[in-house]
């Protein structure tokens, strides 16, 4: 199996377990009710978790961005979680924010060598714009659907360019396969969308 392979695999079984593992999370923050707090897009939480991850490990950079609360319409959560790996330290660090501060700082147990995600993102709001027009807001309609989920990561679900940073956008409904929708966070377009 050549490295980008190698890559992709290791990728997708991480956000996988990532998004299971970001779920019993939402069971424990889920205690305080979302109307109590602000949500803001995704992009907002990077400073504030960016300083702590290199006061942690001067090395550190940004692998994983995804909602840890449920998502309003405008791609806004009450509280995001942001992955950063420390290739000195060989470690994976989680932070999960919420009203402007960091809730929940630590380090994963498992270990994952994940690449940064590019730098020039676009943000939650605008990710979330391009699914709706490309079949969220069909499938929410169709089926009574929900947006569930929104990952940020490079590599994930994209085997053509295992390189490129993408939004994974995730909907689900009670009686139809979820949709999910694949997004170029750099471009801005859609690179494809499956049902499953």
């Amino acid at each position: 199996m050549n490295h980008r392979l190698r890559m992709l695999r290791a990728s997708v079984d991480f956000a996988i377990c990532l998004a299971g593992a970001s779920l019993l999370s939402v069971g424990v923050v889920a205690s305080a009710r979302a109307g109590d707090h602000v949500p803001f897009a995704a992009r907002t939480g990077v400073d504030v978790t960016a300083a702590a991850a290199h006061a942690w490990s001067s090395d550190a950079v940004l692998v994983y961005v995804e909602n840890d609360e449920s998502l309003d319409t405008s791609g806004s959560a009450t509280r995001w979680g942001y992955l950063y790996y420390s290739p000195l330290l060989e470690q994976s660090r989680a932070y999960s924010v919420r009203d402007g501060a960091i809730k929940v700082a630590e380090n994963l147990a498992m270990k994952f060598e994940a690449p940064p995600v590019g730098s020039n993102w676009i943000d939650s709001g605008a990710a979330l714009a391009i699914a709706e027009r490309k079949g969220g807001l069909e499938f929410r309609t169709e089926h009574g659907g929900t947006l569930t989920t929104m990952l940020l990561m490079r590599g994930a679900f994209q085997k053509d360019d295992p390189d490129q940073t993408t939004w994974t956008l995730i909907y689900t409904a009670p009686d139809a396969p979820s949709l999910f929708v694949v997004i170029d966070a750099a471009a801005g377009k859609v690179r494809h969308t499956w049902r499953g």
